[in-house]
């Protein structure tokens, strides 16, 4: 059976270890032939209780921010992906782990590629690492990069 990957997921939250793992990313679709698709997600923000009206989430800031994202999202395709590789961005709002997983399924993409932050000690604890909860319940293969990566150097652009 031969291996093939015609589509790559890659996460962005524009975190450096983000934009490597898309540099990797983009050195995988070259071998492979195969597109990309960029997400970013909106985490909305939820302010705590107060005790008259419960949670509160401000979709305004969302709306703010979502202009700026595709705009971001859009420069980081042109400036890291050459033009023959085929690029779709996609932007949500939600948990990320849960927009990620999602999206995976309705583009049917054939491999994850997620930066792993490392994060540790209570943080990690609490709230465990998207990439981690991307690894449990993705419905593909998910390849998590953390930095650095041996043999791939990040600074050189892969042309």
């Amino acid at each position: 059976m031969e291996l093939t990957i015609k589509s790559i997921l890659a996460p962005i939250d524009f975190s450096d270890y983000s934009i490597n793992s898309l540099k990797y990313a983009v050195s995988f679709a070259k071998q492979f032939q195969s597109s990309i698709i960029l997400i970013y997600v909106i985490e909305p923000i939820v302010y705590p209780p107060d005790f008259s009206m419960g949670q509160i989430v401000l979709p305004s800031v969302d709306n703010e921010i979502y202009p700026r994202a595709v705009e971001e999202l859009e420069k980081l395709a042109a400036s890291e992906a050459p033009p023959e590789i085929k690029v779709k961005t996609i932007i949500k709002t939600g948990k990320p782990f849960i927009e990620i997983i999602e999206t995976a399924k309705e583009e049917s993409v054939d491999l994850i590629i997620i930066a792993s932050h490392g994060s540790s000690g209570v943080e990690h604890m609490l709230f465990g690492s998207t990439a981690e909860k991307v690894v449990r319940k993705a419905p593909c293969p998910v390849l998590t990069l953390r930095d650095p990566l041996k043999g791939f150097d990040y600074k050189k652009r892969q042309n």
